[in-house]
């Protein structure tokens, strides 16, 4: 197991010690596995409720240690950070930031929770796709938005954001990015995006119900909080009645929180914050090449720790299954990723299940 360079952070040996469940299990692009913390903390939770001692203040302090922890990760204030518990719900947010009319180009085959807010919204957006290696070429003098996420869910693949982000800013053109299928495994630095969406319930393997926008104030000055309730006030429990004032930062896109997420993901994600995320992408990228390698695939310029080839018929995925594999299947192609509770064994028993 590869072990992290610098002395202040856990080993990542240490990290995968917080998972019970790892063996086997190639499926964190599908969803992510609690932590042993995690799952402490939502059964006391519930012993406490059950005996009729919740504790809304605490639920609240969860949350914004949960915001602290993600902007950590991506490396941006944390005033520039709004949460919520679906990431279509962001981009509706964003589609409503944009004039009737306005030209949105997204990546082709796109998860549909980033697409469908722009095609859906009401607005006569334009929406026009390209390709994921054609994105930065089809940004054009009419683009107002370039929307892509920055690892594909159905096929793995990393796109290549320094070009796409050259593009827009060469066009005037704002970009919303979702890192759903990116933050925990690969360094992303938000401040480069206008907006940044990340569910935290994949690799960061937090709750479901817990997502992350972040927001440049750019953007802000032109996206109204159409979600807008009680916890978008300065202090949402001092300003939770009435026509209040929105807070002044990106935490007046807030939406109420799910309480009983956060108080797992909080846990999940001060162990993602703590690593040194380059060592994370090493050792995730480096599994998935000897995956890859074993498979007879080729390995990508820009690596990534989802796997994916043709199995249109899930014969692949059968055999992953029998042999006690959780593995899962996307658009045709049969997928595996590999994380911090993954080692050369998991990629070994993979490739022997398959028969290589």
């Amino acid at each position: 197991m590869s072990t992290l360079a610098a002395s202040s952070h856990p080993t990542l040996a240490a990290a995968r010690s917080q998972f019970t469940g790892g063996r086997g299990y190639l499926a964190a692009c599908t969803v992510g596995l609690p932590t042993r913390a995690s799952r402490a903390a939502i059964i006391a939770d519930l012993d406490a409720a059950a005996a009729g001692r919740p504790d809304p203040m605490a639920y609240s302090a969860a949350v914004e240690r949960s915001r602290a922890h993600f902007a950590t990760l991506v490396g941006i204030g944390v005033e520039r950070v709004a949460i919520g518990s679906q990431a279509s719900v962001a981009a509706a947010l964003v589609a409503a930031s944009l004039p009737p009319g306005a030209e949105v180009l997204i990546a082709d085959g796109d998860f549909s929770s980033i697409v469908l807010p722009f095609v859906h919204s009401g607005r006569g957006l334009r929406v026009r796709t390209a390709s994921l290696d054609d994105l930065a070429e089809a940004v054009s003098p009419d683009t107002s938005l370039v929307v892509f996420s920055l690892v594909q869910s159905a096929t793995g693949e990393v796109a290549d954001a320094d070009a796409i982000l050259a593009a827009a800013a060469a066009h005037g053109a704002r970009t919303l990015c979702d890192a759903t299928q990116a933050v925990g495994w690969l360094p992303v630095e938000a401040s480069r995006f206008d907006a940044l969406i990340c569910h935290a319930y994949k690799w960061l393997c937090a709750p479901r119900g817990v997502s992350f926008l972040t927001v440049s104030p750019e953007l802000q000055g032109d996206m109204p909080a159409l979600f807008a309730g009680w916890y978008a006030g300065p202090d949402p429990w001092t300003s939770c009645y009435g026509a209040v004032e929105l807070a002044a930062d990106a935490t007046r896109y807030d939406t109420s929180p799910a309480w009983q997420a956060f108080v797992g993901a909080e846990h999940a994600l001060a162990l993602f914050a703590s690593l040194d995320a380059r060592a994370v992408h090493d050792h995730t990228t480096g599994l998935a090449r000897r995956f890859r390698r074993g498979m007879g695939l080729d390995v990508p310029a820009r690596e990534s720790a989802i796997v994916t080839w043709a199995d249109a018929d899930g014969t692949d995925l059968a055999a992953l299954t029998a042999a006690g594999v959780v593995a899962s299947g996307r658009a045709g192609r049969a997928r595996v990723a590999f994380h911090v509770f993954n080692d050369e064994d998991d990629v070994d028993h993979a490739l022997r299940a398959l028969g290589r």
